[in-house]
């Protein structure tokens, strides 16, 4: 990946051949999206632009013919990098990843409003089997509200894994940027992620509450989920560096992910909330470490 990397800040023909090739290739979207944003981490929106826009070109081919992955992972990529760039605070990011989500919620509502109604219509007649006695005992008002809310979450979870997308993109910029320029530093400032706490507790707040004030916010609660997921997950890579954890928790981490991912997902979520109020790790980065992933100071 390091040479791929260095290909794509080797000059801007390169630069726009790996962007627009990735955009207008069937489920690489997300390289386009993590090429786009390590030219934009680096070289800043002005200079970035007159390469970027060649992304746009297939990516909006794309959602002509109704694909719109491409364009918002794009997208959502280019603001959230931009928003790195100038912050430098992953937190603040993680944050503005639920907008985005929210935006590709309702461009995804619109879109495929009538493969989601099937598929809930679907979903509806499995339940009486899935919850077995339960769905039964349940009253008319409940199956009701139950039912109203299957629509909205399904919406949610759709946009959520795009966010998820749009994150790892970002990621997998700001890891090549640390590469080329300086080793070591997105490890260190990924396993010193931490949300602060009035956004975790905001976070957690608002996935139960939400449903309570409107069925279609519902959606929020799968997009809620995904900062919290992510700040779990830094927090357990830097508890492994700090040798408080076995580097084999990470391993049994991600294929419990894989395998078990409804299980495992909301003990990330959890185990957010609980750091941003204890911190375990206490004050992590020391003086004279790595220092920002941009290499830039």
């Amino acid at each position: 990946m390091r040479a791929l990397a260095e290909f794509i800040m080797r000059g801007r023909m390169q630069a726009t051949l790996v962007v627009a090739a990735a955009a207008a290739l069937p489920m690489l979207f997300w390289l386009s999206a993590a090429a786009g944003s390590l030219v934009l981490l680096r070289r800043g929106l002005s200079d970035a632009l007159s390469i970027l826009v060649w992304a746009l070109l297939p990516a909006l081919v794309w959602w002509y013919f109704g694909e719109p992955r491409t364009l918002l992972v794009l997208l959502g990529t280019l603001g959230l990098a931009l928003v790195l760039r100038t912050s430098a605070a992953w937190s603040r990011v993680l944050l503005l990843s639920v907008g985005l989500g929210v935006i590709y919620s309702q461009v995804l509502g619109s879109l495929f409003g009538e493969l989601i109604a099937a598929t809930v219509s679907e979903i509806q007649a499995l339940l009486p089997k899935v919850l077995e006695g339960m769905y039964e005992q349940m009253s008319v008002a409940e199956q009701a509200k139950l039912d109203s809310l299957l629509a909205p979450v399904l919406v949610g979870l759709m946009a959520a894994v795009l966010q998820v997308v749009t994150l790892l993109s970002l990621l997998l910029g700001r890891y090549w940027q640390a590469q080329l320029y300086n080793p070591g530093g997105f490890g260190s400032e990924f396993r010193a992620l931490r949300l602060p706490a009035p956004l975790a507790i905001g976070l957690l707040l608002v996935m139960l509450v939400a449903p309570n004030f409107g069925v279609q916010l519902a959606m929020l609660m799968p997009l809620c989920s995904v900062p919290l997921a992510f700040a779990g997950l830094a927090l357990l890579h830097g508890l492994v560096t700090q040798g408080k954890l076995g580097r084999f928790w990470l391993v049994g981490l991600y294929v419990s992910l894989l395998l078990f991912m409804q299980l495992v997902f909301p003990l990330l979520v959890m185990l957010a909330v609980v750091d941003s109020l204890i911190d375990f790790r206490g004050r992590l980065a020391p003086k004279n470490g790595a220092g920002p992933a941009n290499g830039e100071g």
